[in-house]
């Protein structure tokens, strides 16, 4: 296996997800928020969410270079959240997401993250175009994309997708 690349931030650290991960993955799949805007993914012990990792994310990051990353706090090493550059079943582009556990919200921690993603996705995998897609009501990650140079282009159908999904895109040299 290649050598994946780990991030840095001012206050953060972004590692590809592993194994080691499945606890925050446990955690974070099982939010309130996580629940309502990006769906139920059926994970329900540290097993299974040992396997979600296995299955679903590191394959994509092996793959492409880029996947989930795993958001680290450098203060303490607390594990906070994911931020990623996916490749989804069933969307045309690479699609960046972000969700926190919710005692990290509202603190400037998935700004952080998605903009150092962002950057890489531009500068280091060569990416000519990213999107970011959320669901009509989380008003929060509509404000994030925008916030990080994203533009709303339209409404679109998505795999399994309950409720209206918003489509945003940025072009390299566009943000």
């Amino acid at each position: 296996m290649q050598q994946l690349k780990t991030f840095e931030t001012g206050r953060l650290i972004l590692k590809p997800t592993i194994a080691d991960d499945a606890a925050l993955i446990l955690e974070l799949l099982n939010t309130p928020k996580w629940k309502e805007f990006i769906g139920d993914r059926n994970v329900n012990n540290i097993l299974e969410a040992a396997a979600y990792i296995r299955n679903k994310l590191v394959p994509q990051i092996e793959k492409l270079g880029f996947g989930n990353y795993t958001i680290i706090r450098k203060a303490d090493g607390e594990k906070i959240g994911s931020c990623g550059l996916y490749s989804r079943e069933g969307f045309e582009g690479v699609d960046i997401g972000f969700a926190l556990l919710p005692a990290f919200e509202n603190m400037g921690y998935a700004f952080e993250a998605a903009h150092k993603l962002k950057e890489v996705a531009f500068e280091e995998f060569h990416l000519s175009e990213i999107s970011g897609i959320t669901v009509k009501n989380n008003t929060a990650s509509q404000n994030l994309l925008k916030k990080l140079g994203l533009k709303f282009e339209k409404v679109i159908d998505f795999p399994n997708a309950t409720d209206d999904v918003h489509l945003y895109k940025l072009s390299q040299g566009k943000a």
